[in-house]
């Protein structure tokens, strides 16, 4: 089996087409293969999604930082979804031959590396975290961009990499190793975003929801619109139609409808059938069923 780590750096431009344009284009040269990557105007934040060896993969994800730092200043950015960084967050998700342990071993070469060459505060998180209070990405973040000047001095906040102050224009950055996680949003007839406080609340796990689920409203300028931004982390766990019902049915309490759904980046098949088949009640379905999977093998 072939080895290949997907990496999917997360920067905090959405607006600029240039400057996320750069970034793409020096990425290519990397060598790697680009799965995809999206932007949200509303978001200021840019997704990206690549693939490829252990090397490769080092290089490129590498590369992405070296670019986000030196293009985006954090001092002029806005935008709905939290951030701390330039290049917000660093993850690597094992695909095929290759461990868990061995991305951790992989993101923390990353995150060494990036701190050194760019000066920059590194944090680990997830699988690759040195204490518990830094696993969640949310816990890390924290008090965004703005807060982080404070936070850093605090003994607890020291980085696992890097000066112990923020860089000027580039903040900090969380580097680390996880499992496949699912970017999903629901964008909700409402402008009203206390409703969207209540729902959130009601499907994310730190407030008593649905294990493995994160959640945060935002109001979307562009669209008028209130979203429910989710971070799927288990989506064997916590499959998409359970986090679709559970939104549907709490924005109903308040006579609110679902507008739409939005993917960033990519999921797996896996997921995709599963909430179909749930919504066409066809309990067996299995990847061997489609067809582009049989002229695949």
């Amino acid at each position: 089996m072939s080895e290949i780590i997907e990496c999917v750096p997360n920067i905090s431009e959405g607006r600029n087409k240039e400057v996320i344009e750069e970034i793409i284009e020096n990425l290519k040269k990397r060598d790697v293969k680009l799965l995809d990557y999206s932007s949200d105007t509303d978001h200021n934040r840019t997704v990206i999604t690549f693939a490829g060896d252990i090397t490769k993969v080092k290089q490129g994800a590498v590369q992405v930082a070296r670019d986000a730092v030196r293009l985006i200043d954090l001092r002029h950015h806005k935008g709905t979804h939290p951030r701390m960084g330039a290049i917000d967050v660093i993850p690597f998700i094992p695909i095929s031959g290759i461990t868990m342990k061995e991305c951790v071993e992989l993101s923390r070469e990353v995150a060494r590396e990036i701190a050194e060459d760019l000066n920059l505060p590194i944090y680990l998180y997830a699988e690759s975290a040195t204490r518990e209070s830094r696993k969640a990405l949310p816990s890390i973040r924290k008090g965004e961009f703005e807060g982080f000047s404070e936070k850093i001095k605090n003994p607890d906040w020291v980085p696992d990499f890097g000066p112990s102050e923020i860089h000027p224009s580039a903040g900090v950055t969380a580097v680390g190793a996880r499992e496949f996680l699912i970017a999903y949003n629901i964008n909700l007839n409402t402008k009203d975003i206390n409703i969207g406080k209540k729902i959130s609340r009601s499907i994310r796990e730190s407030s008593g929801g649905l294990q493995y689920v994160q959640a945060k409203e935002m109001y979307l300028e562009d669209k008028g619109c209130v979203q429910i931004s989710m971070n799927i982390l288990n989506y064997k766990k916590a499959p998409i139609y359970r986090a679709f019902e559970i939104v549907k049915m709490e924005a109903s309490r308040y006579g609110v409808n679902i507008i739409e759904s939005e993917l960033i980046g990519l999921m797996p098949m896996r997921a995709v059938l599963e909430s179909f088949a749930f919504y066409i009640q066809l309990p067996e379905l299995t990847e061997q069923q489609i067809l582009e999977t049989k002229i695949n093998e």
